[in-house]
């Protein structure tokens, strides 16, 4: 009977607590939402695996934990290392803001701004969306949280997971779990949260406009446009070095044409591991002890705020202007300022062509969407500079 006891207090059951009910709940939710509703699948299925795994409870002298770090320890006057668990290993590369530039590199290897080059008036959407990261900015302060947590959930607005790990990372690694979760929680619920704001500041009439095809971009500017991008947004922005620097070299080595097998590894394989362990890891460090807690509600509750301010801001700038403009912009157009590529593209093409099944928008879309990619990464940069 004492055998059967010990064994129980080792398993998982005997310290089994409400909170790990719940993160394991939320977890197993974010597998259903991306099987059943295909929301950002290549993301809440590993964050939702990797929350399941991370609320398992420990058992007292085992290293399993994603904070169960590698140290030094002094017992009996000798100093011994003791290993970290494995989990903690793979979790370097989220708190140490490695895996981020990869992700960027490969999204740089598979973006074409073509659009964007054909009409770089489009550009000023994806700035205008980032006044949603320095609003929340201001609101996490007036909550109580200090300069450099407040700077960290801002960026949640620009609705760009890699850009939100690496300057949490950076500002506030002990927020980095909720952050993270919230960022890449809001990215997935890009077709729920946006259409009805963009209905709610846009009439019908807007939402017919249609606009001219983009005009087709040489060769010679597409390879310009990365080594010239880097040099002006770095030159504004150094902290942003290498974000932008990883995400310009990826989409050089695509336009070059002479690069054909690296950009081709950084847009399929690489990314495609480096999602994985990212999304595992983040999920594994959502432990219900350090992530239930009243800053990750406010964090969760201040990433919607600035997701919603962000598709806001970004379709009344792009009514404003209209005011100036002789070839009108679908307004719908603005809400892809945001970071979610290629998502809010898509959801800007589903919601024009509820009202007109022959408006295709999904490549203006794209001009704002991947120069919120950019907008989003300066404004990491710009926030690091200020905050340290």
């Amino acid at each position: 009977m004492d055998i059967l006891q010990e064994f129980i207090k080792t398993t998982g059951f005997w310290s089994l607590g409400p909170g790990n009910v719940v993160m394991i709940v939320i977890g197993i939710v974010f597998i259903a939402l991306a099987i059943t509703k295909d929301y950002e699948p290549l993301l809440l299925v590993p964050i939702g695996m990797g929350a399941i795994v991370g609320n398992i409870p420990l058992i007292e002298g085992m290293s399993l934990s994603v904070y169960d770090m590698h140290r030094w320890v002094i017992e009996d006057g000798q100093v011994n290392y003791q290993p970290g668990s494995v989990l903690s290993y793979l979790y370097f590369g989220v708190s140490w803001g490695i895996y981020p530039p990869l992700v960027f590199l490969g999204i740089g290897a598979m973006t074409d701004f073509s659009t964007m080059l054909s009409n770089p008036k489009l550009v000023l959407l994806g700035a205008a969306a980032q006044v949603g990261v320095f609003l929340t900015f201001l609101g996490a302060i007036w909550l109580g949280f200090d300069l450099k947590q407040a700077g960290a959930i801002g960026i949640i607005g620009g609705a760009d997971g890699p850009t939100a790990i690496f300057l949490s990372s950076k500002l506030a690694p002990e927020l980095l779990g909720a952050i993270a979760i919230a960022a890449y929680s809001y990215m997935a619920l890009v077709p729920v949260i946006q259409p009805p704001i963009m209905r709610l500041l846009t009439t019908r009439d807007e939402r017919l406009i249609r606009m001219k095809p983009p005009r087709k971009v040489s060769r010679r500017e597409k390879m310009i446009f990365p080594v010239a991008a880097f040099l002006i947004c770095t030159l504004v922005a150094p902290g942003a070095m290498v974000l932008l620097g990883m995400l310009f070299f990826g989409n050089l080595l695509k336009e070059s044409m002479v690069t054909e097998r690296l950009a081709n590894t950084a847009r399929t394989a690489m990314i495609d591991i480096v999602t994985v362990l990212l999304g595992f890891s983040v999920g594994a460090s959502t432990e219900a002890s350090t992530f239930l807690t009243r800053q990750s509600l406010l964090i969760f509750g201040l990433g919607a705020l600035a997701f919603a301010i962000a598709t806001a801001g970004g379709v009344l700038f792009a009514k404003l202007m209209n005011l100036f403009l002789k070839e009108k912009i679908n307004p719908l157009v603005g809400a892809a300022g945001v970071s979610a590529v290629p998502d809010s593209a898509r959801v800007v093409q589903m919601v024009g062509q509820q009202e007109d099944p022959h408006n295709f928008l999904l490549m203006h879309a794209m001009a704002p969407n991947v120069a919120g990619v950019i907008g989003s990464a300066i404004a990491a940069g710009v926030l690091w500079a200020v905050l340290t």
